[in-house]
Order: structure tokens, then sequence, then C-alpha cells
């Protein structure tokens, strides 16, 4: 492999700007002259758009910039490149940030990608969704597999813990998730019915499908005709960790304001705060909230990971006013604090609970 001490960044086909390595291992990030004249920054509470060299710190991130932390894979996406790697003589030890950026190349979620591009799988793919899922628990189950490859091509660069693939479905780019050794049995139909009701709560979000009776599957939101939409999950954007407890609604929410100066996006993620505390959606972390920038302007991203989770600790992994199980009054204190509409934020909290209801009765029994 040839180590490359210098990775450039682009946004679809423009040139953001160029990445290196410090002997220090935190990253340094320049942005393109021509760039800047654009008038938008790719993360722009740490990476304000100006010239200069900027150097990264090194929490929360190894040492790189949230931004482009957020195009490297998580949980699944990491396990399938370190076997691939492994399979392929590589010393995983040697393999650095830039390197797995360049893996990761045009095929992250976003629309930033690295150049030059590192390809080390074949291109090959599987169809049917059940040998999939047998593959992927022979991964996790016993450490074994027939299909490295395949998976690898499909999920390498996947955010998330859960398995999962990039698929086209009717010749659109869709995420099949496939169950994890802790998930229940029909953890894709019940992520189904969550993705059902928050649709019906007036909760945006992408198309979903339920693939075979038992996959869950959402389109992708972050690409559109011919180009990709970028995207900074609230984790990259803000420097807050996903891995431990590290945001709070309220602070979230004055976030929200500042990126996006829409009052409205704020009660967009109100509600969803709201459907995430009543059905206890409490594996809401920095990296599952997200936001996009289209046509110069940024906002919240289509709403996404929506399911029963047992959190940190059994509870909610972003706090409300410091609050890890929270009730109704420090929902409406929070909103109280925020100046939101007292009648506007109650009204969103009885809409919400009242649709609810089913899906509580089915999956909270004591809800």
């Amino acid at each position: 492999m040839k180590k490359n001490n210098i990775v450039s960044v682009y946004w679809n086909s423009n040139l953001v700007g160029r990445l290196t390595l410090l002997p220090n291992k935190l990253a340094a990030f320049e942005y393109d002259i021509d760039f800047i004249k654009t008038g938008i920054s790719i993360s722009p509470f740490y990476l304000p758009l100006k010239q200069g060299v900027f150097t990264a710190r090194q929490e929360p991130f190894n040492g790189l910039f949230g931004v482009f932390n957020d195009s490297l894979p998580d949980g699944w996406g990491t396990l399938l490149t370190n076997r691939m790697l492994a399979e392929k003589g590589y010393n995983i030890a040697q393999i650095n940030v830039l390197d797995r950026l360049c893996l990761v190349g045009n095929n992250g979620i976003g629309a930033l990608s690295y150049r030059p591009e590192w390809s080390i799988e074949e291109d090959s793919i599987i169809e049917d969704y059940n040998i999939i899922a047998q593959e992927v628990e022979k991964v996790l189950k016993y450490d074994k597999y027939d299909n490295l490859s395949e998976l690898y091509k499909m999920g390498g660069s996947s955010g998330g813990a859960r398995p999962k693939i990039f698929a086209k479905y009717n010749n659109e780019d869709w995420i099949i998730k496939f169950k994890a050794l802790i998930d229940p049995v029909n953890v894709g139909e019940i992520e189904y019915d969550y993705s059902i009701t928050a649709k019906e709560c007036g909760i945006e979000m992408s198309a979903t499908k339920l693939f075979e009776g038992k996959y869950f599957g959402t389109k992708r939101f972050d690409i559109g005709d011919n180009y990709k939409i970028h995207t900074h999950s609230a984790s990259g954007l803000l420097y807050a960790s996903y891995r431990l407890p590290s945001l709070d609604y309220f602070d979230l929410m004055k976030a929200t304001f500042v990126i996006t100066n829409d009052i409205n996006e704020v009660y967009k993620l109100f509600r969803l705060m709201v459907f995430n505390i009543l059905t206890e959606n409490r594996d809401d972390h920095a990296k599952n909230f997200s936001f996009i920038c289209q046509d110069n302007k940024w906002k919240l991203s289509p709403a996404y990971d929506l399911v029963k989770g047992y959190g940190f600790n059994g509870q909610h992994t972003t706090t409300v006013l410091g609050k890890g199980n929270p009730q109704r009054k420090d929902i409406i204190e929070l909103a109280n604090n925020l100046n939101l509409k007292k009648n506007k934020i109650e009204a969103i909290y009885n809409e919400i609970y009242e649709k609810t209801r089913e899906l509580r009765r089915r999956y909270l029994m004591h809800k």
C-alpha cells in the first residue's frame, strides 16, 4: 500500500481542500481558495470558511475533525473493514485515518469524498437478503465468513452499530438493516412500526419498507438526482461523543437554531424529542441527529434510527435538562427555557402522546 500523506476532499465534484496528518497524529486541513468563494462552510463551528491551516484536537475523534469523522464507518462497517484488511494481509495498526478515508472514497454517507481512492474489495454483491442475514450472523456469532468481500462491498462504509448494506431498490438508493446479536428476532418489524408511527406524528422521515417481511429498509436522504447531499451529524458538528452521553436536548436545540436560523427547525427537533421520550428510543446519541446542507442552507435531516433502545444504563443518551429519564414537566420546562410557544409545544406533546398510544401498548407494555 502506498501511504497517502495528503488527501483531497471533494463536495461532489468540487475540491473543498486538503487534509494531512501532523507528526503528533493530529489532522490538519486547509480550504481550497476557490471553495472559499462558494460562501458555505462544511462545518461552521469548527471549520469556518477562511484561509489558513486548521489543526484538529485529539478528542473526541482521535485527532480527526468531526466532519471527516462523520464519513468513517462505525461498528459494523469498521468490523468489516478490519476483517477485509487482515484478509488482504495488511497490518491494521499501520492503517491511519487518512487511509480509512481513502477506503471510503466516494462511498460514504453525504456529499464528501476522498482522493486518492483506495479499493480492496472485489466487484461483487449478494442480492438475496436471507443469504446476507445468514452471512451477517456468521460474522457476528461464529467469526466465520464465506462472503466477506461482498459484505464489505455493500456495507463497509456504513455508519451505526447494526449490520446493514447499501442497496438499490426500484433504481433508488436504500439502506437495509439486519439483526445484531442483541436484537430481538423481530427488530426489523419493530423499527418499521416505529417509522410508520413517527410519520403519523408529523416527523419527517425518508420512505421506509419491510423487505421480505423482516428486514427494515429506508431510502437514503443523502442522495439526490445525480448528486449527493452534504450531511453532518450533531456529533461531528458539535464535537460531541456518540459513545457516551454528551448532549442535552436544550443545547442541541440552541445549536439547531444557530445553524439553521429557523425556529421551525427547532420545533421539528422538539417533536422528535417528544417521540423519542414517549417511545423509549433511548439510543438517541449525538450521531442519531444530523443536519443537511442544500442550496447553501442548513436544516435538520429526516429522522432515522427510531426504535426502542436501552440507551446508556437504561437512560436517554441525550438528556433533557440533565435528566436521563425525563417526564412531561421536564419537557415543558425545557421548552419554556427556549421561549417556545406554550400552546404549540403542549399541542405537539398531546398529539404525539395520542398517536403513539398503540405503539406503546404493543412494545412498551407498561405504557
